[in-house]
Formats: structure tokens, sequence, C-alpha cells
């Protein structure tokens, strides 16, 4: 699966699944440009690219502000080239019930985790388009297929996603693009390690394999779908979810 000659933006890669898949994408050839919000997170990312004698770096991006994004793929286009590879990664959560939940709970979400695929798909978009070759991938999450009590706002984005990846992926497909979804179950990171313990038995007790993901195993599934063998795959959801939800 190699991405030998091809740029690879990852959105929100300083930690987690993000920084996960920027390794993978990494380790196959890409030049990876990982994103995070702040410029110790961004080092971060450069540092970890360097440790894996891997080409690109970390930069400051904001998803949810246009400017940010012009001058992020400016900087790109100017040190790089326009990325081929983007991985539409970051997100936040600001749950609550949704009788509780506030206009600005419910908008930083929606801004975030779908108001900015639109926006960082539609400028990398013209380049694919131009060169006849692509991959979009966009991280979704079980939760937009189940539901979540607490996370209407977080299910709702995440399930737009998933509508936002089949129409794209039939509007572009002749171009040889592809548009795919990657939407994972509950993976061992910073944010569900913090979970109580009866808490993370409860999730445990619905997932057939016995055990939470690893990120590791979601960016296999993420550098698989931006390769030459997944040339024929699109407009599709893959769920990484240890069976929790069989679609």
């Amino acid at each position: 699966m190699s991405h030998t000659s091809k740029v690879a933006l990852v959105t929100g890669a300083s930690r987690g699944i993000g920084r996960a898949i920027a390794l993978a994408l990494a380790r196959d050839g890409a030049t990876v440009i990982g994103t995070a919000t702040t410029l110790e997170g961004a080092d971060g990312i450069t540092r970890g690219l360097k440790e894996a004698n891997a080409e690109g770096q970390g930069i400051v991006l904001n998803v949810t502000s246009s400017d940010s994004i012009d001058q992020a793929i400016a900087h790109i286009k100017q040190h790089y080239a326009m990325p081929a590879i983007l991985i539409n990664n970051a997100a936040v959560t600001q749950d609550n019930l949704f009788l509780r939940m506030k206009d600005e709970e419910w908008n930083r979400v929606i801004e975030t985790n779908l108001n900015s695929i639109f926006r960082v798909t539609k400028i990398c978009l013209r380049d694919m388009l131009r060169a006849r070759w692509g991959r979009v991938i966009n991280i979704s999450s079980v939760v937009g297929s189940t539901g979540n009590p607490g996370q209407v706002n977080y299910a709702a984005a995440k399930a737009g996603l998933i509508g936002f990846t089949k129409a794209l992926a039939q509007e572009v497909g002749s171009r040889d693009i592809t548009v795919n979804a990657v939407s994972p179950g509950f993976i061992d990171t910073d944010m569900t390690r913090d979970l109580p313990e009866e808490h993370r038995n409860t999730l445990l007790q619905r997932i057939p394999m016995q055990r939470l993901g690893h990120a590791e195993e979601v960016a296999a599934v993420v550098a698989f779908l931006a390769s030459n063998g997944a040339s024929y795959v699109t407009g599709q959801t893959l769920h990484v979810n240890g069976g929790m939800y069989m679609p």
C-alpha cells in the first residue's frame, strides 16, 4: 500500500486516532501534514514524524476558520504539494442531554465536526479533480449510526458526515477520486481511559470481541482506503467496532 510521492493531510493528528493515521500513512511512504489546534500539538506531530523517519510536519489549523484553512493550504502548496489524500478527522464533543443542551454546545460540535468537512474538502478537491486522482476519507463514529444519549449534537454531525460521503462519492467518482468514511466504535484513547470503571465494563458488554479497539486498527483501515488497492471502493462506510454494531 505504497503512498510514495503522495501528500496526505490529516486533521486532528496530535493524538489518538489521528496520530495513528498520520504515522500509518507515513510508514507507507506518504508525506504527511498533520494538524493541531495549538503550536505545542503541531510540534508534537513534527517530532513524531521525525522519529518515524517520515517526511512532513505538523501545522496549526483551526478547521472552523476559513482564513486558517486558506493559510494552511497555502503553506502546504508552497512547501510540498497539494494533498492527494485528505483525512477529515478533527472533532470535538460537547455532551449534554438534549433539553439542557445550549446553542453554543450544539453549534461548536456541528461547526467543528461537520461544517469543517465542507470547507477543507472543497479547497483540496479542486486539485484532486485536476490531477484526476484523490482519496477523501472521513472519520465518522458508531454513534452516527446508533445514536447515543447525551450526544445528539455529536451523533447528528457524524451521521451527516456519512451522507456527505455518499453524495460526494457520486459526484467525483468519474475522476478516479474515492470518498469513503471510517466509523470507529469505542477505541482505547485518552477519552475512554478516563471513563469510570463501571461505565467501561458496561461498554465492553456491548462489544462481542470484549475489548476496546486500538487506534492503529482504525489507521490500518484508513491506510487501505487511501491506497491503490481500494481504487474501486467509494461511497462506503467501513465500521471498525469489534462487532458492537453490524449494519
